[in-house]
C-alpha cells in the first residue's frame, strides 16, 4: 500500500465540493486515512510550494492557496500516487480528460480544485508537512 497527499484547494472548498471529490477517491479504491481542514498562511504556502519558488506562478499560487480553507488529506491504496493523479486529471482543466476532478470542477491552471503528490518521494515529504504519525490511521 502506498500513501499520497491530496489537497482540496480553496476554490473547491468554497463551492462545497469536498464530499463529491472525496467520493471519487473512495470509488476508485483509495482510502482517506487522515484529513484536516485548515487555512494556510502565506508563509506556510510559500514553504509548501518552495520547489516552485523560481517559477513565474509561485507568488500567485501561494496567495491563492492561502486565500481560504483547504482540506489536506492522506490517501492510501495500491499505486495511490498514480491513481490519484489519474482521478485528478492534468493540471490544466481544459486539457484534462472528461470525468476527472480537474475537468469537472477546475476553473484554470491555478484554480484546478485539487493538488496531489507527483511521486512517492514527494508524497512522503508532503504528508509529513501536514500530518504527524499519530494523525494517520490506516
Amino acid at each position: 500500500m502506498e500513501r499520497t497527499l491530496s489537497i482540496i484547494k480553496p476554490d473547491a472548498v468554497s463551492k462545497n465540493l469536498t464530499g463529491t471529490i472525496n467520493s471519487r477517491f473512495e470509488q476508485a479504491g483509495l482510502r482517506i486515512v487522515a484529513q484536516k481542514r485548515l487555512q494556510l498562511s502565506i508563509k506556510q504556502a510559500e514553504e509548501f510550494y518552495e520547489v516552485h519558488k523560481e517559477r513565474t506562478f509561485y507568488d500567485s499560487l501561494c496567495e491563492f492557496m492561502s486565500s481560504g480553507p483547504i482540506i489536506a488529506q492522506v490517501l492510501c491504496g495500491e499505486d495511490a500516487v498514480a491513481k490519484n493523479r489519474e482521478i485528478m486529471g492534468v493540471t490544466n482543466p481544459a486539457n484534462a480528460e472528461i470525468g476527472t476532478i480537474r475537468r469537472d470542477f477546475g476553473e484554470s491552471i491555478e484554480r484546478n480544485a485539487v493538488h496531489g503528490s507527483d511521486s512517492s518521494a514527494t508524497a512522503k515529504i508532503e504528508v509529513d508537512f501536514f500530518f504527524n504519525r499519530l494523525e494517520i490511521i490506516e
